[in-house]
């Protein structure tokens, strides 16, 4: 009898550039593996991963530390901002990382908080520092931008903006983005729902009609 666990079980799709996509499943049903996968920081033990073109799962690890740097935006539930940088510096930091980053203060003022430029994130709300983070991952210009849970910290009202955030995010910077949750709210605002549940992927739906953000009931 055979031991092995497997996380992901022949899980196979393609994302378009521009697509804003909500990978749902309950804990424990294999969306954060995929994600990880996805972001380059956990390997697949079989099977391949394409990114233009480009087998990330046969990358070397200096290539994938390349590929997360110039390609990825993670954004994750909780915010893990440089305490001792200011929100701009915080974004500066990331803009440094890319070879072709976005204006630092543009996508700060994208996010509505040029105000809040010289802050640091001990003076900033939950919802703001997440605001910081989400503009943090979109100025290093990424291929693809992924979420895990980034409204899991925050109250529902907080929650909805952020979700109209980085919807306008995906449009305004014609971004794809990816975000993975337990929350089928979520799932609402989405382009493209993929349901995961014990490592299968048990639906891969279009939906024509997504709501919008401000009109999902939690």
């Amino acid at each position: 009898m055979s031991n092995e666990v497997k996380a992901l079980d022949d899980v196979s799709f393609d994302i378009e550039e521009g697509q804003f996509v909500v990978i749902l499943g309950a804990s424990g049903a294999g969306k954060s593996t995929l994600l990880n996968i996805l972001g380059g920081m956990d390997r697949s033990t079989s099977g391949d991963y394409i990114v233009n073109e480009s087998h990330v799962s046969s990358f070397s690890e200096n290539e994938l530390v390349f590929f997360r740097r110039k390609q990825i935006g993670f954004v994750f539930q909780f915010y893990n901002l440089m305490p001792n940088l200011s929100a701009l510096e915080n974004i500066e930091l990331a803009a440094s990382l890319s070879d072709d980053p976005l204006d630092s203060k543009e996508v700060l003022a994208s996010v509505g908080l040029e105000k809040r430029a010289n802050n640091f994130p001990s003076q900033l709300s939950g919802g703001e520092q997440q605001r910081i983070a989400i503009a943090r991952a979109v100025v290093k210009n990424p291929t693809l931008l992924l979420c895990d849970e980034p409204t899991g910290a925050l109250d529902s009202k907080t929650g909805a903006s952020i979700l109209s955030l980085l919807y306008s995010v995906s449009k305004e910077y014609h971004k794809t983005v990816i975000i993975v949750t337990h929350n089928s709210s979520i799932a609402q605002i989405a382009s493209r729902v993929i349901r995961v549940s014990d490592g299968k992927i048990l639906s891969d739906t279009i939906q024509e009609n997504p709501i919008a953000p401000e009109d999902v009931q939690w």
